[in-house]
This record gives structure tokens, sequence and C-alpha cells, in this order.
């Protein structure tokens, strides 16, 4: 029995799947204790947008901290968290003609999500929240709810109440128009649907399966809100920072949400660090009514400032990822073309893509034989039936080539052995 097995609780779940002791990491590779290497597809599930260990980025974290730079140090000024602001606000929202808040949250995604949520609570003085079919925005009590995910959200042990679940774009189809069926039911006052302090939604939906929100859905999705002083609330925790080729997910639709929730690849480095960008408006927080021990993390400012200044002074990195996006959309075609889109259909946008196979058994197979071949990477959807490709955003294009190879080579095998199975 190894250390894990001995002390760590049954709840983990990645090292499940790799059963490997990694000790190093650079770039988009992995390294176990034996010192083999591994292509990381998964990449911290969208937290390592930028690499494992990116020197621009080490380098600005080491030299703040031989400096004895602040650590902690809860909600103060600090010269890091001013660096931070001014960055961001430079850099990303000036330019996209942006003006938001920023509220530091415990250092996760649930933490920003909770606290969105409490927020539009405050403001509106209404109870419910809008979430949607397929979505996933944490697992702490708040934001289990607004999950759809029945494994995550058993977990709770207590009933999930104050959501009510909407059909996310394209959920019932192409030809069923959701949003009209969202303005007759929040219209009728005897529809029983409570009219909502919010609705949440992610333009691409990670866990939920690669499912794509297009941008007229986004569009007709903020006019409702507005129709009905709804806040809108776009969860950019796992789509944003680059994921989908825009800093933004929502940015080429041109919507302005009233609220964002982001995290996971915001310090850049792999760091705990999620913050709320709301509307100034909506700035109705008493001193200290939302806090948290960890809101704002130092050394994650420190990165994320590097990051920013790194990869978004001009279009060049986010033209990058667009062209690597199309790469990825042209093997996944290919491989669909190859077994018929009922057996391998490719799903996403952006960095964000992956294949739905017939059931989470095949993608799970699928995933195995990848991981037999170096490559790490996981599975998502309703059923775990998509294999998902994540791998680092700064990927070198002959170890993202490499590594699509390796994907379909695993196809192949698993498609291949199940038609020897039928045919048997």
């Amino acid at each position: 029995m190894t250390i894990f097995d001995q002390l760590e609780s049954e709840v983990q779940c990645y090292a499940r799947s790799f059963p490997v002791t990694f000790d190093k990491a650079q770039g988009e590779h992995l390294y176990g204790k034996d010192g083999k290497k591994y292509l990381d597809f998964l990449a911290g599930a969208g937290t390592l947008n930028y690499g494992h260990n990116h020197p621009v980025l080490k380098q600005a974290l080491v030299d703040y901290i031989m400096a004895d730079g602040i650590t902690h140090g809860l909600d103060m000024h600090t010269k890091a968290k001013a660096e931070f602001l001014e960055t961001f606000n430079e850099y990303i929202l000036k330019p996209r003609d942006l003006d938001y808040t920023f509220q530091f949250t415990g250092p996760t995604g649930t933490n920003a999500v909770e606290a969105a949520l409490k927020l539009a609570r405050k403001v509106t003085g209404r109870n419910t929240i809008v979430s949607f079919t397929n979505g996933f925005h944490g697992v702490t009590l708040g934001s289990v709810a607004a999950t759809g995910n029945s494994h995550h959200r058993g977990g709770a042990g207590v009933a999930l109440g104050d959501v009510s679940r909407m059909p996310f774009c394209g959920y019932h189809g192409r030809d069923i128009d959701s949003l009209k069926m969202m303005d007759t039911l929040l219209s009728d006052p005897s529809s029983g649907v409570d009219l909502p302090a919010a609705m949440i939604v992610e333009c691409v939906q990670g866990e939920g399966g690669l499912n794509v929100a297009n941008a007229d859905w986004l569009r007709g999705l903020e006019k409702l809100c507005r129709k009905h002083d709804i806040l809108l609330i776009i969860d950019d925790i796992q789509a944003g920072c680059g994921r989908t080729g825009t800093f933004f997910s929502f940015e080429p639709s041109g919507i302005k949400p009233d609220i964002v929730t982001m995290s996971k690849s915001l310090s850049g480095y792999g760091l705990p660090f999620a913050i709320v960008l709301l509307r100034p408006d909506l700035d109705v927080w008493e001193p200290g009514e939302h806090n948290g021990t960890f809101r704002g993390n130092n050394h994650a400012f420190v990165t994320a400032t590097a990051a920013i200044r790194e990869f978004w002074k001009d279009e060049t990195f986010a033209n990058s990822v667009i062209e690597k996006a199309a790469i990825v959309a042209d093997r996944f075609k290919k491989i669909s073309d190859r077994y018929g889109v009922t057996r391998v259909k490719p799903k996403g946008r952006g960095m964000m893509q992956g294949i739905s196979m017939a059931d989470g058994d095949t993608a799970d197979a699928v995933a195995k034989a990848c991981f037999e071949r170096g490559l790490v990477i996981e599975t998502c959807g309703n059923r775990g039936q998509i294999v998902k490709c994540f791998c680092p955003l700064t990927i070198e294009k002959d170890e993202l080539i490499r590594g699509l190879d390796i994907m379909a080579e695993a196809v192949a095998e698993v498609v291949e052995k199940a038609f020897e199975r039928k045919a048997s």
C-alpha cells in the first residue's frame, strides 16, 4: 500500500485515472518519479492555460518571494494587489470597454460563485437563481444547488433549493426556441416560476459536456434578463482566461454581463485565486459582510500580473490559440468522418474541445488507452461520454499534433475492438 492508500480519503478522483506519483512538470509535460514523461491534456482541469512552471511567471514569483513580499494580507492593500488591479484594468477591461468592480473571494471557483449568488439575492431581494441544464458551478451548497450533475448534487446531504432549471442552448434541439419558452414562463404570473434574482450560465459548459451557447442565444439571454430585471452572471471559471480564444468566453457575442466569476487559470500558475467582477452599482456589500481568510492571494497577484503582461498585451497570443484550435477541430472532424458522427462526434469551441463517444465506458476506455501511450486526458459530459482535450494554450504545435495522434490511435483501438466484439 502507498501512503495515499493508507491515509487519503476515498473522495480522490483523478488519482484513480492516473495511478502515477508525479514530481516534476514543465510546459505541457508531467514527469513521474521514475522519470517517465507524460503529455498533459488535462492542464489542471483548465487551471494551467499557460502550462506548468512558465519561466516568466516563475521568475516573477521567485523574485517576489526572495524580496520578502507579502504572502498573506487578508484584504489589506498590498503592492502586489495594486499592480494586479492596474494591469487587469489596463490590458483586459479597458480594451473591451468593460467597467467592473473587483471582489476578492475565497481562493476557488465555487467561492466566487457563492459570492455572486449571494450578492444577486442581496441586490434584488429575490431568492431564486436560474441555472441551466448540464451546468456546473461548484460543489459547495449554494453552487452545487445551481449545478445539474446528479452525482455532485447527491453529495450535498441536504435539500438543494432556490434554483430553477432552464434548458441550455440547443438542449431540446436546434428547432426549439428555449429563450421564447423562458420569456413565456417569466411573463406568466401563474407559471409557477418565480422571478429570479439572477441567471448563471457558462458560455461553454466544461464539465457538462462541452456544450456551446451560440452568440445569438447569449445575446437573446442578455435581452431577456434586461426585460425582466434579472442579473446575468457569466461563470467564466473554466472557459475564461483565453481558453476559447478570447480572454472572456462571452466576448464574441458582444454581451456585457452584470457579474462575471473567474478562477482556475486566473493566477496563470496554478495558484488558488478567484474573483467576482461586478457592475459598480451592484457593489452594495457592507464592510466584511462577505469575507474569508484567504480572499486575495498575493503570490497569485504576482503571477497573474505577469501572465497578463506576457500574454495579453496584444493579439499575438489570442491568435495563436485560435490557430491551434483550428488544428484540433480539423483533427477531430477527421476522426468523426472516419467512424461516423453517431460513434464519434466533435464538441466544443476554441481550445475547449473534445470528442463524444457512444457512452461513458467507451470514453473511459479511450482515456485509458491514451494514458497507456503517455497522454494524460480526462472525460466529461452528462454521462462521462466525452474525451476532453484541455492542453495548455502554450503547447508547442508539434506536441499538440503528437497528442492528437495519440488520441486518434486510442479511438481507433477502442472503436475497432468494439467492432470485433459485435462481429463475434
